[in-house]
């Protein structure tokens, strides 16, 4: 989680600012637990320790549902947070630095041209049935929180809310993304495409399929035998040239990307003629090992 000193993110701060809750998620970070158990471990009562949990809901960090127990139900409360990052603001003085940021859910994609092995699925469930990407103009599309294709390629459009007086520094792309094999394989490679405003920005080879674990957010109903999580990628175009986590895999810039087009189209494929064609799973909120779906970030600069 990357959060700023705004007045938007006080919930975080507030839930954090309690010993009590801090004991929550330490508790949190060992196992899932209900509100009863959690009560029990820290000597509250069950109303007073419901109150911690909501606060701790309302800031993202834990979540929590009702599972059925012994005839009855009860609430369990889960750790969805692995670090929180704070920016801070700007001490150069005459600029400061700010950013517009757009989450773009794994389904509101706009266009796509896939191949089998395919599918979607909510956190609820799969999407009409594997490997038929018919599938993937199913209304009910928009609510996917997992997606994966063999061969072809995704696209989103963003909206870009820079105004005239912002100059734009740094565009910071984040998802978590993996390879695509039947089943699972975490030794399958696959060179995976990265396109804004029909501009390649660059290629980067994902090691595999990851499965053998349940990713910390995929629900309990998915397949143990199919993708359970991704990596965690932070793509940076730059004035530069663009890079994945530090890594500089092209010297396409900022300038070259139409960065100032009232919206952006970003693709994620395999190109035909690629040497590693092993497909491309995305793992939105829900999913997964980071809770998270894809999140643009537009660093600008202006004068205050």
């Amino acid at each position: 989680m990357k959060i700023d000193i705004s007045d938007k993110h006080l919930p975080i701060y507030e839930a954090l600012a309690s010993n009590v809750r801090l004991k929550i998620i330490q508790l949190l970070s060992q196992q899932e637990m209900n509100i009863k158990d959690l009560a029990q471990s820290l000597e509250l009562s069950s109303p007073i320790m419901t109150m911690h949990v909501k606060k701790l809901e309302k800031a993202g960090l834990i979540s929590s549902e009702m599972v059925s127990s012994n005839g009855g139900t009860r609430k369990m409360c889960k750790l969805i947070t692995d670090s929180i990052e704070i920016d801070f603001p700007s001490k150069n003085g005459q600029f400061n630095r700010l950013y517009h940021e757009s989450i773009i859910s794994i389904g509101h994609y706009t266009d796509f041209d896939i191949e089998p092995t395919c599918g979607l699925a909510t956190t609820m469930k799969v999407i009409g049935m594997f490997d038929e990407p018919r599938f993937f103009l199913d209304a009910e599309r928009i609510n996917a929180k997992i997606l994966w294709f063999g061969n072809g390629y995704i696209e989103y459009k963003i909206a870009n809310f820079l105004l005239k007086s912002e100059k734009p520094a740094e565009l910071e792309i984040s998802l978590e993304i993996s390879s695509e094999a039947p089943s699972a394989n975490e030794n399958w490679p696959s060179d995976i495409s990265f396109y804004l405003n029909d501009c390649k920005i660059g290629t980067w080879t994902s090691p595999g399929d990851f499965g053998g674990k349940r990713g910390r957010f995929t629900p309990d109903w998915w397949w143990e035998e199919i993708n359970q999580y991704g990596l965690l990628k932070m793509l940076k175009v730059t004035p530069y040239g663009t890079f994945i986590d530090g890594h500089k895999i092209s010297d396409v810039t900022l300038d070259q990307v139409g960065v100032l087009n009232k919206q952006w189209k970003f693709r994620i494929g395999i190109e035909d003629d690629a040497e590693n064609i092993g497909g491309v799973t995305l793992f939105g909120a829900g999913f997964g090992n980071y809770n998270q779906d894809i999140v643009f970030r537009l660093y600008y600069e202006r004068y205050e």
